[in-house]
């Protein structure tokens, strides 16, 4: 099937109960992100430049995530992309070596707002849109040189999504994502990597350029074909869904690369008893591109977000990776610097080479009276074969929101998102009501 024909018939009766599930679980995980993410500067920064910059119209009005402010459809999108891009803790996908839902629940949440849309819909488009994207990334990574970051092929779902929305047909879902795809941002993952800033994963850029471009093609603005959208990766669309087999979630708010390192690091600490004031110094081994990670002295949230020394000393020191560790403050924890200055990392030709479908490291522990721990290579929890249970989702959700929304608050999204599939367009509108104003704490 066509991607063009599969986003413009796809219904909800089609979706099998495994794509629903996954859908859930990414809508309650993603709202979590997003409200602790709405306390971040980066995310007060993105919400007053989308006010300032794509302000309401007749036309395009949108309530932004967890901040009270009203701008275009654009604008909440970006503004929404940037605040849950923030917080480095969101949904993703192993072989597109990014992240979708980021890129999509804002644009999704600033379309639907006010539309009267039904939870089947918010399925419905919501499938749509990681498809696409998914399948789009897997075709650019095998077609361009350069790693680009998921911002590049989120626009691509995030138009054929806006177009479906809007009520475009199969041509102009067409043009909607040739448009996403060349006006999207191309942006290099590893600039931002070995020089983190708030540029992060780019769907700050192409959340809004997915929407932009659905409002070009329904007025007939052409940008067709999409070369993301054609070759072997769209086999089996509508009936193999990559979205089931490659949504993972993260269990710490930082570069999913460091996670098996930050397994590793725990495992070896609870198994022997181990001190941090006993360790003389780490050791790991991983795969290129993960050495590349800054992260012994990060200044900033930035920094942490895309580092392995760091957050591993914070488990090792802490017994933790939460949301305290996202506070400033710990960036000066002595305790924690000295273990991440003592950290070596080791770029290991064999884990790189087997670490194309997963993430691989190798952790040591050696003590100050010269003993060594050494743990077997992993890959992160958190993938289909690692999964995070349902109630780890729920865990991190309330850990991320409780404190920003409230208890009662955090439940009552809960509550929506376990069964959003089901909800009339009241229910939605209850839902999307929960998510469009200021917290007490945000300052």
């Amino acid at each position: 099937m066509l991607m063009k024909d599969f986003a413009a018939e796809l219904q909800f009766k089609a979706l099998p109960e495994p794509v629903l599930k996954v859908l859930r679980r990414s809508l309650l995980d993603t709202i979590g992100v997003a409200a602790i993410g709405s306390q971040s500067k980066m995310a007060k920064i993105g919400s007053r430049a989308a006010r300032d910059m794509f302000g309401p119209t007749k036309l395009s009005k949108a309530r932004c995530l967890f901040d009270g402010n009203v701008t275009s459809e654009a604008g909440a999108a970006m503004a929404g992309a940037i605040s849950i891009d923030s917080v480095d803790a969101h949904d993703g996908t192993t072989p597109c070596k990014g992240h979708a839902g980021s890129a999509i629940f804002p644009a999704l949440f600033a379309m639907a707002d006010g539309r009267n849309l039904t939870g089947q819909d918010l399925a419905t488009y919501l499938a749509l849109a990681y498809e696409v994207s998914y399948r789009a990334g897997l075709t650019q990574h095998d077609t361009c040189e350069d790693y680009h970051t998921s911002g590049a092929w989120t626009a691509v779902g995030v138009a054929a999504m806006t177009a479906r929305i809007l009520g475009g047909t199969a041509e102009i879902i067409h043009e909607a994502a040739g448009i996403g795809e060349y006006h999207g941002p191309r942006s290099q993952m590893m600039r931002c990597i070995d020089y983190p800033t708030m540029v992060r994963d780019g769907v700050g850029w192409g959340s809004p350029t997915g929407v932009t471009a659905g409002y070009l093609a329904i007025n007939y603005f052409t940008g067709a074909p999409a070369l993301t959208c054609q070759g072997p990766h769209w086999d089996g669309l509508g009936d193999i869904w990559a979205l089931v087999r490659d949504t993972h979630y993260k269990p710490y708010p930082c570069c999913r690369w460091a996670h098996p390192s930050i397994d590793a690091a725990a495992e070896l600490m609870a198994n022997h008893n181990l001190s941090h004031e006993d360790i003389s110094n780490v050791e790991i081994k991983t795969f290129h591109n993960a050495t590349r990670l800054a992260g012994h002295t990060p200044a900033n949230p930035d920094e942490f977000a895309y580092s392995i020394a760091f957050p591993v000393a914070c488990m090792v020191v802490r017994g933790q990776v939460g949301v305290s560790e996202l506070e400033n403050s710990v960036l000066q924890d002595a305790d924690i610097l000295r273990i991440s200055k003592a950290t070596r990392l080791i770029d290991d030709p064999h884990l790189t080479q087997i670490s194309e479908g997963k993430r691989w490291a190798q952790v040591s522990i050696l003590m100050k009276d010269g003993t060594r721990h050494e743990a077997a290579p992993r890959t992160p929890r958190g993938d289909t074969d690692l999964p995070l249970s349902d109630a780890d989702i729920s865990q991190k959700f309330h850990l991320f929101t409780d404190p920003i929304l409230g208890v009662s608050r955090a439940n009552k999204i809960e509550t929506l998102c376990s069964r959003f599939d089901q909800l009339d367009a009241t229910g939605v509108q209850m839902l999307l009501d929960q998510l469009f104003f200021k917290p007490a704490l945000q300052s």
